[in-house]
């Protein structure tokens, strides 16, 4: 991730990348972040955020890593936390899902003004054969569970969790990659021109810029924007709490609502 332009215009830009020979996906991990890749795209976020810079993200994962020393790091807090912070940044947000968007590793990068997909692109809950085993109790019967999914760029259309469709007329290469690039090139611009076409004041107001994400997260959740934003406010509500707590107990000098507590010793 870094600052680019785009037609002149500063904007962040985060990508996933899985390589392509085996030895380079065997060196990306096969696109699979580790927690800290999250926390670097979070920082690269509230970084463009604090400099007015729109931020796009380009998906293309089977889903963070789930290895056993990516959740002692704090792999679901990782995911968990971009989620929040990424529904309330006050600059503009696009994510494009350019191969595979698979599980909350793409939805970490993917709660956006706006979410696009490459015609041939999927974009699930997980994979099929992982949801054939649990469903099926057979990861063979995959195909059968990719149409229950709806995992294609068109089926999602359909079902407004995406906005935009981008055309490919062959699978993107090498040698059509410009004629993507270009058709993205204007498209992006078109939805940094309306997105930045509202004053600074405008974009900084949650109540105008944000509501789109919040809303994405409900209708994918399959509830109401009112439960979204309650659980937004209890979550912000708990991050003070723990920020206060060092105080309440007193910390090191034995001070705080249970300063007193500081010389005993509890058999737990």
């Amino acid at each position: 991730g870094g600052i680019a332009y785009l037609n002149r215009t500063p904007v962040t830009v985060i990508a996933i990348e899985k390589g392509h020979s085996a030895k380079e996906r065997a060196m990306r991990n096969f696109g699979a972040p580790h927690p800290e890749g999250y926390r670097k795209a979070l920082r690269l976020m509230k970084q463009a955020e604090s400099f007015g810079r729109p931020v796009v993200c380009f998906v293309d994962t089977p889903g963070a890593f789930c290895g056993l020393e990516a959740e002692e790091r704090g792999q679901g807090e990782a995911i968990a936390r971009s989620l929040f912070e990424m529904s309330d940044l006050k600059v503009p947000v696009l994510s494009v899902v350019i191969g595979e968007g698979g599980s909350g590793g793409a939805l970490a990068m993917a709660v956006a003004n706006e979410v696009w997909m490459l015609e041939n692109a999927i974009y699930s809950i997980l994979s099929p054969e992982g949801f054939a085993s649990i469903l099926y109790k057979d990861s063979k019967k995959a195909p059968d569970a990719a149409k229950v999914m709806k995992v294609t760029a068109q089926d999602l259309k359909k079902l407004g969790l995406i906005e935009r469709i981008v055309p490919e007329e062959e699978p993107v290469c090498t040698d059509n990659l410009y004629q993507v690039a270009e058709y993205m090139d204007s498209a992006m611009a078109g939805f940094f021109e309306r997105c930045l076409s509202m004053t600074k004041e405008e974009r900084r107001n949650p109540k105008l810029l944000n509501p789109q994400r919040k809303h994405r997260i409900a209708k994918g959740a399959g509830v109401d924007i009112a439960v979204v934003n309650k659980f937004i406010k209890q979550f912000e509500q708990s991050q003070k709490m723990m920020k206060q707590l060092p105080g309440m107990m007193g910390g090191k000098k034995g001070r705080g609502m249970f300063g007193g507590m500081g010389g005993m010793k509890f058999p737990f």
